[in-house]
């Protein structure tokens, strides 16, 4: 027999070469079905009583089938998906085997263990604890921690609750930095390098635990004094808040007064400059005249005296309104208005 054409006629006629035919493009769907049909034969079979008492062994085929199916649904329990900020430590048999990321990643149903944690998620919480300052005075301190994971590994196995060693650890921390301040530099100017300090010493008590975490930042949210001084802090604290207003207000008016001080001085600067300068120019303008009116006197000096007196005359009766004459030989005085005078004989040109 020619092996060739029989396999020939068996490909176009879809069967494999001992005659059966060809199952390679059946379905999943239709497996499923198959193996429900079959069940469901057997089962009713098993029910009929024929045989064997009334039971009923399933057969090869059901066999196949149904380890079929469970072992796809066995592969869908090790397939699993992380998202981008996720990451994922997986335990084989209790011990740590692999970290995974982001993307479809395989796992042993039954035998492996994994845990899935948002590392890029920051996280907050708050507390108040009662503590005693270096002055030996007790105030209420709320203080906040941001953080996040850093080492998921560390965060998983090292410590069994990382979490609430963080906040023992915050509470230790808070405890020995306010307690080398006062209680003024707590309540008042030092919360700022309190919070800094918390920050420090927090995170090398995370790093000496292994807890995996990382501190992005801590918050002195709110320091109280004790209910018996109280109202009295509050009143050092409303006159303190006063006393930097005023300075600040005084701060600012120097500001501003200080400017125009110096401008003022600088324009009275400027004018006692002008003065002087005009003073020596008029004075230099009369020496100039004193020497050309003696060069003048030496040449004629009764001439000379004669002008300076004709002058001097003209000066003083220009500058007066009412002259008085003596008439020689007599004790009377002629009394001239040269005001009226004058307003009369601009009333006259009037008309």
């Amino acid at each position: 027999m020619n092996w060739d054409n029989q396999n020939n006629q068996n490909n176009q006629n879809d069967q494999d070469p001992w005659g059966r035919k060809n199952q390679d493009d059946i379905s999943f769907d239709d497996l499923i079905k198959k193996f429900s049909v079959m069940f469901s034969k057997q089962t009713s079979s098993g029910s009929n009583g024929s045989g064997n008492n009334g039971m009923s062994f399933p057969t090869k085929k059901t066999f196949l089938y149904g380890f079929f199916g469970l072992l796809v649904i066995y592969a869908s329990m090790c397939v699993y998906q992380l998202d981008s900020p996720e990451r994922a430590v997986v335990l084989r048999f209790g011990e740590y085997y692999e970290e995974t990321g982001e993307g479809l990643n395989f796992m042993l149903a039954g035998v492996d263990e994994k845990y899935v944690e948002n590392v890029a998620l920051t996280r907050r919480y708050s507390q108040t604890a009662n503590m005693l300052t270096k002055d030996e005075n007790l105030v209420d301190v709320t203080v906040s921690v941001q953080y996040r994971i850093k080492n998921l590994k560390d965060f998983v196995l090292s410590v069994k609750d990382p979490e609430s060693s963080l906040r023992e650890a915050t509470e230790s921390s808070l405890r020995h930095v306010v307690g080398d301040n006062t209680l003024e530099e707590t309540l008042t100017t030092g919360r700022e390098t309190i919070a800094q300090d918390v920050d420090a010493r927090l995170q090398s008590y995370l790093d000496l635990y292994q807890t995996g975490l990382v501190v992005q930042q801590v918050n002195i949210e709110k320091t109280d004094p004790p209910s018996a001084v109280k109202a009295s802090f509050d009143d050092v604290v409303a006159a303190r808040e006063d006393k930097v207003k005023l300075q600040n207000e005084a701060e600012r008016y120097g500001l501003s007064i200080v400017p125009e001080a110096r401008g003022r001085a600088f324009a009275r600067i400027q004018a006692a400059e002008a003065y002087r300068e005009e003073v020596v120019a008029n004075a230099e303008g009369e020496v100039a005249r004193f020497d050309k009116l003696l060069f003048e006197y030496q040449k004629a000096p009764k001439v000379t005296r004669d002008r300076l007196y004709l002058d001097a005359m003209q000066t003083m009766y220009s500058n007066s309104t009412k002259i008085m004459v003596d008439v020689e030989g007599g004790n009377n005085l002629m009394y001239l208005p040269i005001d009226k005078i004058i307003q009369q004989n601009k009333s006259q040109e009037d008309d």
